[in-house]
């Protein structure tokens, strides 16, 4: 092979970060290189990457590899003990073009491979600028990253950090130069989003950020925020919920469970009726918003009781789509010192929770379809699109990347079906 190639686990900030790492490192002139940007939130999630990393090496036994992300970051040791890797770089450094030009030589001992600093001792996160987003219809722009939370069963503060903001002014400055290369639509993502602002002179927002961002690029038809934990959002971010029209209805909460008790054993910051309460808010402003949400299965001393009650969170807090985590213990955690389920238990709560998630999503499909409404979309790639709530479409005949109106005609399995009611180029005249 030639050139770089980027292989990304986890988050849509990892996805953000791979296309810093590549720019970063084509900049530094590297060449037949394969940059693993990895995710430490479960085991599953490194066994998944130490397998793509051996898969790699047979596909491409002279290509240069090396491993980032916060998997690399928590466990160095680990992949630099595997013989198909050729460095191992810390997160703060893999979006920067000296870190690849200082990269070891190859047949170095697994010391010598890893370069990886104090990720806590890390006070910034500097702007990265990027041109596109490798086969991505809409951008991903980061504005946050690490955390100052310590959720019991959570390693990445250990791989991120604490928690440091991008100056609004940057983002901006990203932003309007993603639109002016073509993008529609931007996702500001970040560790823990919500947390915005806090490190920046005057204490800036989330929902102000947002709010900047869509005044100063007025070209950006369509905004959206990642991944948020609900008991941080400000009363700005909730007045473009309701109000602004190019904020899209649709948010990924960080919700874990719906058991008090369990919440307080996590140390989350919200409970039960909170989960509840800010959804049949939003919807009281908006209807029509959907969410998403992540839980796990099997955290340690989860009894059915408890479990069931994250089963009925689905519906009190009408949920369509839900990102189930089997409970995986991860050393230096302290859920991981509490008494454990059985693995056999964990698994079979988190196929009763993902059949839940999968009836509420097709609830929320054949409320949709029923309606047989129009909607403005993202084409994502050819045939598949996205709603303004985040519901994918059936859009034949539209152009990735581009807006389309689709008239929905029903479902089909997992999305909607619909034809295409207005021609992209109709719809940009018109505007």
């Amino acid at each position: 092979m030639s050139g770089v190639r980027v292989l990304t686990f986890g988050c849509r900030l990892n996805t953000f970060e791979s296309e810093t790492m590549r720019t970063a490192a084509e900049t530094a002139g590297l060449n037949n290189a394969i940059l693993v940007n990895t995710c430490a939130v479960t085991a599953d999630a490194v066994r998944q990457a130490r397998q793509t990393i051996r898969r790699a090496r047979r596909d491409h036994p002279h290509a240069r590899i090396v491993v980032s992300g916060c998997a690399a970051q928590t466990e160095p040791e680990t992949f630099a003990a595997m013989d198909e890797v050729d460095a191992v770089i810390g997160n703060d450094a893999k979006g920067r073009a000296a870190t690849y030009r200082a990269l070891p030589d190859f047949g170095v001992s697994e010391t010598e491979k890893i370069r990886v600093n104090d990720i806590m001792a890390v006070r910034e996160t500097a702007p990265q600028m990027i041109e596109a987003v490798e086969g991505h219809a809409r951008a991903f722009v980061q504005v946050q990253n690490g955390c100052d939370h310590r959720c019991t069963f959570c390693v990445i503060p250990h791989g991120r950090g604490n928690s440091r903001s991008v100056p609004m002014g940057a983002v901006v400055d990203q932003i309007a130069r993603l639109v002016d290369n073509g993008y529609q639509e931007a996702v500001i993502t970040g560790v823990d989003a919500t947390s915005y602002g806090a490190d920046l002179p005057g204490r800036p927002t989330l929902g102000g950020l947002a709010a900047t961002i869509l005044a100063q690029v007025p070209g950006l038809r369509r905004l959206r925020v990642s991944s948020i934990d609900s008991i941080g959002v400000d009363d700005r971010l909730m007045e473009l919920i309701a109000h602004e029209p190019r904020f899209m209805p649709h948010l990924h909460l960080s919700l874990q469970h719906g058991d008090d008790l369990i919440l307080k054993r996590m140390k989350r910051r919200h409970d039960r009726s909170d989960a509840i309460r800010f959804c049949e808010t939003v919807r009281g402003l908006r209807p029509g918003f959907a969410f998403g949400a992540d839980l796990i299965a099997g955290f340690p001393t989860e009894t059915e009781d408890m479990f069931s009650r994250s089963l009925d969170l689905i519906d009190e807090c009408g949920l369509a789509f839900v990102h189930v985590f089997p409970y995986s213990a991860r050393a230096g955690t302290p859920a991981a010192l509490m008494p454990q389920l059985d693995r056999g238990l964990v698994k079979a709560r988190a196929a009763r929770l993902r059949q839940k998630a999968a009836e509420a999503q097709d609830a929320h499909l054949d409320s949709m379809a029923a309606e047989r409404g129009t909607h403005s979309v993202m084409v994502e790639f050819s045939g598949l699109a996205r709603t303004e709530n985040f519901t994918p479409v059936v859009a034949p005949d539209a152009p990735r990347g581009q807006m389309a109106l689709i008239k929905v005609t029903g479902r089909d399995k997992d999305r909607l079906t619909g034809v295409l009611a207005e021609t992209p180029a109709a719809i940009s005249a018109a505007r």
